[in-house]
């Protein structure tokens, strides 16, 4: 039997719930699991996992739209990969509706698939701790966050990379997908279909389709730079608001932590606009000037100022900041949800 239209009354527990509440519970439960499992078992396997499903769609379709040699090639690349990778996800969600619990299994599984918070962490810590052995292992090591030669990277720019890797994806690796997740929950409000749900899963991971194409083909290099034009500026667009947002959060994890908050939000004002990108500065100059550090990378950007030497030691503290940095923006929109939906 389909249920798709009483998948949630079919959980006892929320029995004699009104829709909007169910639909709630139902979003809070699944968020708070989908994190439980990220920080826990990390990314799902390969072959499975979603993330990898999209980039093979995006290989298929690359190939051949690469051929317009203009920027329509971007578009009806990016059209393409999504269309198809949604359709694929609406046919898994919708033949897994004949159980509600199977049902909130796989949106659970697919919800995490959109953010990366224990690859996040675990990837700098590791570069941390190659320094502390040997400079060329953590050379190897940083030479996959980064797209700078790391062949003859100092210990302070190994260092540098590592923290402007980790600051720069706070964003796109779990602030956007879990920001677009909840605001777009405020529907529930509004809507009072079941159908909502299928929607729901959509929008983070639609997010995350769209992250992946500006990171498989948004560079301007000779052979990606019109394809990867559309990709690139809708990436930009759907970080903007949220990039921000996570600069705030790292100046307020900053003062939660007794790190130097106040240098932190002047750094953020200050340096935030100097890299290329418009909104991976945002997290980055916040954190360099909570650290009171300089992050550097040659001939592209310079954010907070040398007030004391970068250290191996600064990535654990960056690591302390972005995890509080998360901790506290998951409380703050889940708060901001949960107020809305009782005044609504």
């Amino acid at each position: 039997m389909y249920y798709t239209f009483d998948l949630i009354n079919n959980f006892n527990i929320f029995n004699n719930i009104n829709f909007s509440y169910n639909i709630l519970i139902f979003i809070l439960f699944s968020l708070f699991l989908a994190i439980s499992f990220d920080i826990t078992y990390g990314e799902l396997p390969t072959k499975i996992h979603p993330v990898v499903m999209i980039g093979s769609v995006i290989s298929f379709f690359k190939i051949r739209f690469i051929k317009i040699k203009n920027r329509w090639s971007g578009l009806f690349l990016t059209v393409a990969t999504c269309i198809v990778s949604s359709v694929s996800v609406i046919i898994l969600v919708y033949l897994s509706s004949f159980n509600a619990f199977i049902f909130f299994i796989l949106f659970t599984l697919i919800l995490s698939s959109t953010f990366s918070i224990k690859m996040l962490l675990d990837t700098a810590i590791n570069v941390e701790t190659d320094l502390k052995e040997d400079i060329d292992k953590a050379r190897q090591a940083v030479s996959y966050l980064v797209s700078r030669n790391t062949d003859e990277l100092t210990e302070e720019h190994i260092v540098s990379a590592t923290i402007e890797s980790l600051t720069e994806n706070i964003t796109d690796s779990y602030i956007s997908p879990v920001f677009y997740f909840m605001i777009c929950s405020l529907a529930g409000i509004f809507i009072h279909s079941y159908l909502l749900l299928f929607i729901l899963i959509l929008i983070p991971f639609n997010y995350r389709i769209f992250n992946t194409l500006d990171a498989m083909v948004g560079y301007k290099t000779d052979e990606l730079i019109d394809i990867g034009f559309v990709p690139a500026k809708i990436d930009d667009i759907l970080n903007y608001i949220p990039s921000r947002i996570a600069g705030l959060f790292v100046v307020l994890s900053a003062f939660c932590l007794r790190f130097n908050y106040k240098n932190s939000y002047k750094i953020l004002k200050r340096d935030a606009r100097n890299c290329p990108s418009p909104n991976s500065g945002f997290t980055m100059a916040s954190a360099a000037g909570a650290l009171d550090i300089q992050l550097i990378k040659l001939d592209t950007y310079i954010l907070g100022d040398n007030n004391k030497n970068i250290e191996i030691n600064d990535i654990s503290s960056a690591v302390k900041l972005s995890k509080l940095t998360i901790l506290l923006f998951t409380l703050a929109i889940i708060l901001f949800i949960i107020i809305l939906y009782v005044i609504l």
